[in-house]
């Protein structure tokens, strides 16, 4: 007998794989739509600082007591150490911006 007739084949052994999550959680999406929303307004219009920090302040409104608290004081402060930087939201959240970036 030949050699290759002798030996047993010894049966294809595959390793389940385990498939990553594929979709976004409910966060992330209403994140990523927020984000779409912030480039559509800019796109349609030079968004004044007044606009910006209206958004902002809408969005820190929306927020928990002890975190809109923190977050009034936060602007408070950023507006009082760098005039310069203008405020916005960024994926819904407040944010401040020099020269749009």
């Amino acid at each position: 007998m030949t050699r290759s007739a002798t030996a047993k084949s010894s049966p294809r052994k595959s390793t389940a794989t385990k498939k990553a999550a594929s979709t976004f959680t409910a966060e992330e999406q209403a994140a990523m739509k927020a984000r779409a929303r912030e480039l559509k307004a800019e796109a349609r219009a030079n968004r004044s600082s007044a606009e910006g920090e209206a958004d902002l302040l809408a969005r820190v409104e929306e927020m928990p007591a002890a975190e809109r608290d923190v977050a009034r004081r936060i602007h408070a402060l950023v507006m009082a150490t760098a005039p310069g930087l203008q405020p916005r939201t960024w994926y819904g959240m407040p944010a401040w911006a020099k020269d749009g970036k």
